[in-house]
């Protein structure tokens, strides 16, 4: 008699056992019992006699383990089963052991290795787990495709491993090769009951957000959304690295306006209706800009935002502001340079040139570690993937294009936090670099505005005067 599914799975696990389709693809998260609720599926079709059943994962590990989960329901459903291994030669004639488990109907599971070979002149439901991270997956595949031909079921389940490998092909092209896509996050999981089956009892809120910072903060960024958020990575083709970008991430940077106490610039990203404004301010000390305030507005009326804009340009330590006069941008633009002065605010616009100058500046900076990004905050991580959605491609007239990519945190993503910043940067590249080198202490100390005022001394007459009054 079959067990009773609901003592043993969770919703998203049901689901995958109740879809009884051909072809089924599986973009899960780690540890989240895909591999466990296969095998009840593969012990389930075995007992019925339906076929054969050959399985192969990433490691001999896994396959282990897969082989104990298929004993354990074997006896769930008082079958008689045999376990047992067998020594077959690898693709390099090397021999390795596979394990497999008999039915008393002759039905039998085997765990092959994750050699295509191992797959060539067999017939039966194919699973592949963990396919992402098969060594050879284009030569798995080939082997392995052609055993469903005569009717067999075919099983793919696994964590993403890059945007250029087959997993991640097939997950794209699902619809063309007859697959059905299920995919499990970890907050899918953990919001069906993964956490309460891990503690062995109903958690809190205030649990199972804990369990997921705690998760995070070990896996680390590219891990944790390839392996639990299932989107893939590419670092080769990213702008910006997540260690790149988590090496210029700081806890504790953010402040209110009137808590900065050195020069600050600003960039100010304009939208309206579906993508953000947001403005960015960074405050310049030692040589380097430091990241003070993140102000994103969604969906704000146009007089809102320039009345938001002016708190910033009207504080006596703001230097310069950079705003987007891209469209919607462009009346906010030649208003505050109306207001405020065309050396005050600089009217930027978005073209190819233009942004291809202004990203390979923070990214320079970024490289030398000069330019930091808030750690913490609600909006922390909305930052990081909106910087890393940035990808740089070159079109068949060879020119630079700097295009994002959508991502969860931030699904409507054009970059406006990335392009706020890049403003902001590109805003202070008119300061003297001597001017921002003696900047290394708050104003309100003597030693250090003396050396600010010697250096603005040899710099009388060679700008604006009140540029240099700003910094007095």
């Amino acid at each position: 008699m079959a067990p009773n599914l609901n003592r043993y799975f969770l919703p998203y696990q049901i689901a995958w056992l109740l879809d009884d389709s051909p072809f089924k693809l599986w973009e899960k998260t780690r540890r989240g019992g895909m591999t466990y609720v296969q095998s009840y599926e593969d012990v389930r079709d075995a007992v019925a006699g339906r076929w054969d059943v050959w399985f192969s994962s990433a490691d001999d590990t896994a396959a282990r383990e897969y082989i104990l989960y298929c004993e354990k329901w074997a006896k769930l459903f008082d079958e008689a089963a045999k376990a047992m291994n067998e020594q077959v030669l690898d693709d390099e004639g090397r021999p390795v052991t596979v394990k497999s488990i008999t039915f008393r109907n002759g039905r039998r599971i085997t765990a092959l290795t994750s050699s295509p070979s191992q797959f060539r002149s067999k017939g039966g439901k194919v699973v592949l787990d963990e396919f992402a991270w098969h060594k050879d997956q284009d030569g798995m595949w080939a082997a392995a495709e052609p055993v469903t031909t005569w009717g067999f079921p075919l099983r793919i389940i696994s964590t993403h491993n890059g945007m250029s490998c087959r997993f991640y092909k097939l997950i794209q092209d699902a619809a063309a090769v007859g697959a059905i896509v299920h995919k499990t996050t970890i907050f899918d999981a953990v919001d069906q009951g993964l956490v309460d089956k891990i503690f062995g009892r109903k958690t809190t809120l205030a649990e199972r957000t804990k369990w997921l910072d705690e998760k995070r903060a070990k896996a680390g960024p590219t891990s944790w959304e390839q392996e639990y958020c299932c989107n893939p990575i590419d670092e080769s083709t990213a702008f910006l690295t997540y260690s790149l970008i988590e090496g210029c991430t700081e806890k504790g940077l953010l402040q209110n306006l009137d808590e900065i106490r050195n020069p600050f610039v600003l960039g100010m990203d304009i939208g309206r209706k579906r993508n953000l404004s947001v403005i960015w301010v960074t405050e310049l000390a030692g040589g380097r800009y430091i990241t003070r305030i993140v102000h994103p507005m969604e969906k704000t009326a146009f007089r809102i935002q320039y009345a938001t804009l002016k708190t910033y340009l009207m504080h006596p330590l703001c230097h310069r502001a950079g705003i987007d006069n891209g469209g919607m941008g462009a009346q906010i633009a030649e208003d505050a340079q109306i207001d405020f002065g065309m050396y005050r605010v600089e009217s930027v616009t978005f073209n190819n040139a233009g942004k291809s100058r202004m990203a390979e500046a923070v990214k320079t900076k970024m490289e030398d570690r000069d330019f930091l990004l808030p750690g913490d905050g609600p909006l922390a991580d909305v930052i990081r993937e909106d910087f890393h959605s940035m990808h740089q491609t070159v079109t068949a007239a060879g020119n630079t294009r700097f295009d994002p990519t959508e991502n969860e945190e931030n699904p409507n993503s054009h970059a406006d936090f990335f392009w706020a910043a890049a403003l902001a940067v590109n805003s202070g590249g008119t300061i003297a670099p001597e001017i921002i080198g003696a900047i290394r202490a708050p104003l309100d100390q003597p030693a250090r505005t003396g050396r600010i005022e010697q250096v603005l001394d040899g710099y009388e007459g060679r700008f604006d005067h009140s540029i240099t009054r700003m910094f007095r």
